[in-house]
């Protein structure tokens, strides 16, 4: 029996424990919990992070964060927004609470994200918004949806959903800094995650900037002045503390499971089980994807057999997702039906993730690949 469970907390928390407590404490001092210097600096710190190609903005949790950004582009009613159906819930909700109507678009294959070519197909005279998820990690083909983008002669927004993908980086270039606007959560799971719910919208627009700014704070530039109907959706002070306690480490962190990863595909290269088990997409055979892996996500046989076996060893893994967006009931407005999305179907149905956290030990990933092997054995 093993204990090896789909994500460590504790493991990563002990590693900053003292400067973690004392960046809380000085908050507390302070008695500043909303907004203030604290969120201020770790807006600064996210925006050297990102090589200064965007401005930073917290906010109250990763679907805030989409839903500001598609309020502050004016999208709702009449207007369309294409997005992938296998996602978690926010990627489409966040359409759906703005008024705006949600137009589906299938992901590719390998990647599982976003595919260009059926982007392409579906751009209309009303499209005014891509959301380009970066699922498990790994950036979407930013260059093939600009180019939809491009052949459709209309000006469309491309929005990068960066909830799991904070440094990675496409073609040299980091997530939240290619798209028009960038969403990201910093909900505990993620790479770098608060202690709660929080988010972050980047903009590389400054005006585009300022009204996410001015919604994120019940729409007003000035208290009780209000120039719009905005939002409650501020990043807490305490959370702002812990996460510039946490941002030097991400990148080492995202190395650390870098490095995971191939441990896990030169163990799964000696198992032969090529046929029962598909490993995620790697970083393209010309590096252009720098893959981070918040998650990795294997397609097996008999998901749920495996699952369960698994647990039966003490061995910790999650389904991303067990049911695609188009095919859920609260959006059957949309008029989807079983088969309209069939790789996003499908990969609903094979999904399953294993532990690849920073920490994990080798002896750790030998276990969970020889209990996969033993299985299908």
């Amino acid at each position: 029996m093993h204990h090896i469970p789909l994500l460590d907390l504790k493991l990563l928390y002990d590693r900053q424990a003292g400067e973690i407590r004392a960046a809380m404490d000085r908050v507390l001092e302070s008695q500043e919990f909303i907004m203030g210097p604290e969120v201020a600096a770790f807006e600064r710190d996210m925006e050297a992070f990102l090589g200064g190609e965007a401005r930073a903005l917290g906010c109250s949790s990763g679907s805030a964060a989409l839903v500001l950004v598609l309020m502050a582009l004016g999208i709702g009613p009449g207007d369309e927004v294409i997005v992938p159906p296998y996602s978690f819930f926010a990627t489409a909700s966040c359409v759906a609470l703005v008024g705006a109507t949600i137009v589906w678009a299938d992901v590719e294959p390998g990647s599982l994200n976003i595919d260009p070519a059926q982007v392409a197909a579906k751009i209309t005279p009303r499209t005014r918004a891509i959301v380009a998820v970066h699922l498990f990690g790994r950036m979407a083909d930013m260059d093939g949806l600009a180019a939809a983008v491009a052949a459709s002669g209309q000006e469309i927004t491309l929005i990068e959903d960066a909830a799991q993908s904070l440094g990675a980086a496409y073609k040299g270039r980091r997530s939240c800094t290619i798209g028009e606007a960038g969403c990201t959560s910093f909900f505990p799971s993620k790479n770098l995650g608060c202690f709660g719910d929080g988010g972050l919208v980047t903009a590389r627009d400054e005006a585009l900037a300022k009204r996410v700014d001015i919604l994120r704070k019940h729409g007003a530039e000035q208290k009780y002045f209000h120039d719009v109907v905005g939002l409650n959706s501020r990043l807490d002070a305490l959370q702002a503390a812990i996460l510039r306690v946490k941002l030097p480490a991400l990148q080492g962190w995202c190395d650390e499971r870098r490095a995971n990863a191939a441990r896990y595909r030169d163990l799964f290269a000696q198992t032969r089980l090529d046929a029962r088990v598909t490993l995620p997409a790697d970083d393209g055979p010309d590096g252009a994807y720098h893959h981070i892996y918040n998650q990795f996500n294997l397609l097996v046989d008999d998901r749920d057999g495996l699952q369960a076996h698994l647990k039966a060893q003490g061995i910790g893994t999650a389904v991303y997702y067990p049911r695609p967006l188009h095919l859920q009931p609260c959006f059957a407005s949309t008029g989807a039906q079983p088969g309209e999305c069939p790789v996003s179907e499908a990969a609903a149905l094979r999904a399953l993730a294993i532990p690849v956290y920073p920490g994990l030990e080798p002896a750790q990933q030998e276990a969970v690949v020889e209990a996969i092997a033993s299985y299908y054995a």
